[in-house]
């Protein structure tokens, strides 16, 4: 069977993303490799053995087109609340908690912050199926 055990997104600034999601999400680079064109973080926590990789494609200077097919990332947190008001403590603008409502039971609590490169990250409260 198979494990899904990282997803892949374009940055330009290592050094700011490798920041923002070690600051907002506890998440440290686990292994760095460099090549000619191109450099691989790749960033995890103790929560789980799911790596992000951040690919750095030297010489790219303008923004990432993030296109219409991009979703977001998703990760889980003890309290919603809390982990909302540090965001906005440190200045990471995240929008409104919102819930999810289905068949008249809430389903989900999140709220959505972006990433320095505009990718979109869900924020979810850890309940029912969000673990």
């Amino acid at each position: 069977m198979a494990r899904i055990v990282h997803s892949m997104i374009r940055v330009l600034d290592e050094e700011r993303s490798v920041a923002f999601y070690r600051e907002v999400f506890g998440l440290e680079v686990a292994d760095r490799f460099e090549f000619d064109g191109f450099t691989l973080v790749y960033l995890r926590n103790a929560e789980a053995d799911f790596e992000l990789e951040l690919t750095v494609n030297k010489g790219t200077t303008e923004a990432y087109d993030l296109g219409n097919g991009y979703g977001h990332l998703a990760v889980v947190v003890d309290d919603i609340a809390a982990e909302h008001a540090r965001f906005v403590e440190r200045g990471f603008a995240p929008r409104d908690i919102k819930e999810l409502h289905h068949e008249g039971q809430r389903l989900a609590r999140f709220f959505f912050v972006a990433d320095p490169d505009g990718y979109q990250i869900e924020v979810l409260e850890r309940q029912g199926r969000f673990r």
